[in-house]
């Protein structure tokens, strides 16, 4: 997990590439859902999506640890330079797809059977946007959706909608050692 003064990150800052949504360094929230898939290895994990990757951190985990084939997607094309860095430091490739959430359509989120998501719930105004998004997933049979957030009240608004519609659970995380991180993981199993 390369930070800011890692060298092929540095370079690519110096190219020029600045990300303008907040895809501006390695987040958390990642190390929460790394850590929990660590401890709770995924039974349907083969197509991978990581909505709002930013460097794609969690995503990239996945293609290394569980041999996923992994799709990282964000509003922000500037966040794949930084993406592509830490992915080839890691060994391994993503597939990078530039998109809103509102434009994650049904059909192609058939494709996936989990749905990742770190940090992703930082404005009120993504409330309805992430809610409706996990609608679509769970309508497409995704398997499992999991987004992590240092629990900010836009992700809890989110969590709150999605156990009452498709009984999703929140999951107080925290992680120690290199990457010291706490907040929580809002868990649907949609099998």
């Amino acid at each position: 997990m390369p930070t800011g003064s890692h060298p092929a990150i540095r370079r690519i800052k110096r190219q020029g590439h600045e990300p303008s949504i907040h895809g501006n360094k390695f987040w958390k929230s990642s190390a929460l859902l790394i850590d929990y898939l660590k401890r709770n290895p995924p039974e349907h994990c083969k197509r991978v999506l990581d909505v709002g990757c930013g460097w794609g951190i969690s995503g990239i985990w996945c293609a290394r640890e569980l041999g996923a084939k992994v799709t990282s997607v964000d509003a922000d094309p500037e966040v794949f330079p930084y993406l592509q860095a830490t992915a080839d430091l890691n060994g391994v490739e993503t597939e990078h797809l530039v998109s809103r959430f509102e434009k994650l359509s049904t059909r192609k989120l058939e494709k996936y059977d989990m749905l990742i998501a770190a940090d992703i719930c930082f404005w009120d105004e993504l409330v309805k946007p992430v809610t409706n998004l996990v609608n679509r997933a769970v309508k497409a049979g995704v398997k499992q959706i999991l987004i992590a957030d240092p629990e900010r009240s836009p992700f809890f608004e989110i969590a709150e909608r999605c156990a009452d519609k498709h009984c999703a659970e929140v999951v107080e995380w925290r992680t120690r050692g290199s990457v010291e991180a706490s907040g929580a993981i809002m868990v649907l199993n949609n099998a």
